[in-house]
């Protein structure tokens, strides 16, 4: 994913000169092609995110477009007021990226564990929130975040958990795809990033009933399509990297309790932070996120709603 993501920038950055790339002294390897070929586009404003963001807001109102890299754990995290009132309430063309989002930098701990920084971009006004799962999904993104010209965060998980596209998705910003049809009144599977990987897995292992959705669009939502889903299916289950609040799981359980009310089983992060640190599977474990857990929760919650 962060191959892909390097590769679609630097087209980029070489289609339009406006492109400007910022880094808080982060992603020196994941950049050296962008380097190389565009040296006059690449700004390291150092372990300084907060003026980092300021500068991309002027320059964005100098007719640049900024993109701005961080650990999701810094941007969006820590610079969330410069992102509300220096480019979100003005709805200047910058974009964020936050990498390493959920448990990417387990050994690292709790300052570099990213779980609410869906919660904390959704409740931004006219800022977009992107969550890719592959290499497919993230160039699909940061095209349309390049295009839109709005305010956008895209939030990208460094660990590879493999492609769920054989090629390039084509999806109007806000869909949802498709990935696996299901039984007529089954179970629907809605996940993004990291984990949409794991919710096609288990699928095919265990649910062959269920259908399968991505939401590589957190917000905006195609609100008609998720009540579709919702209006179809005698349960869904959201899978994400992230909180239970906030995130895919709170978004999809908000449109279903106004326009379709239906049982949501939310896989995802607990009120709380990790107990220890150690990789990045042992911490998908504690958080109940591998796939053997997340199939026990299946088992006990689906039963309950057959």
């Amino acid at each position: 994913m962060r191959d892909a993501f390097s590769r679609t920038l630097v087209e980029l950055a070489r289609a339009d000169r406006n492109v400007l790339l910022l880094t808080g002294d982060h992603g020196y390897a994941l950049f050296d092609e962008f380097r190389r070929a565009c040296p006059d586009q690449y700004i390291n404003a150092g372990i300084a995110e907060q003026n980092m963001v300021g500068m991309a807001a002027g320059l964005a109102r100098a007719g640049f477009r900024p993109i701005v890299y961080g650990l999701s754990a810094f941007i969006p995290v820590r610079v969330l007021e410069q992102i509300k009132l220096d480019v979100a309430h003005d709805k200047l063309p910058v974009i964020f990226i936050g990498d390493g989002a959920g448990f990417v930098y387990s050994h690292l701990g709790t300052s570099h564990q990213s779980t609410e920084d869906i919660a904390c971009t959704r409740a931004v006004p006219d800022l977009q929130v992107y969550s890719p799962a592959d290499a497919f999904e993230m160039t699909m993104c940061l095209r349309a975040a390049y295009q839109g010209r709005t305010s956008v965060y895209l939030r990208m998980g460094k660990s590879d958990r493999g492609t769920v596209h054989e090629n390039m998705p084509e999806v109007p910003v806000g869909r949802l795809l498709g990935l696996r049809a299901g039984s007529e009144g089954g179970v629907a599977f809605i996940a993004t990033g990291s984990l949409v990987r794991s919710a096609m897995d288990i699928a095919q292992s265990t649910y062959p009933e269920a259908s399968v959705w991505t939401a590589p669009y957190i917000k905006p939502i195609d609100v008609a399509q998720v009540v579709d889903i919702c209006r179809s299916s005698r349960a869904v289950v959201t899978f994400e990297e992230h909180s239970i609040h906030g995130g895919l799981g709170s978004m999809v359980a908000e449109v279903a309790s106004e326009h379709a009310p239906v049982r949501i089983l939310r896989v995802g992060v607990r009120d709380r932070f990790s107990e220890h640190c150690g990789s990045y599977d042992y911490l998908l474990h504690e958080h109940g996120l591998d796939q053997v857990s997340i199939k026990r929760q299946l088992t006990a919650y689906l039963s309950i709603s057959a």
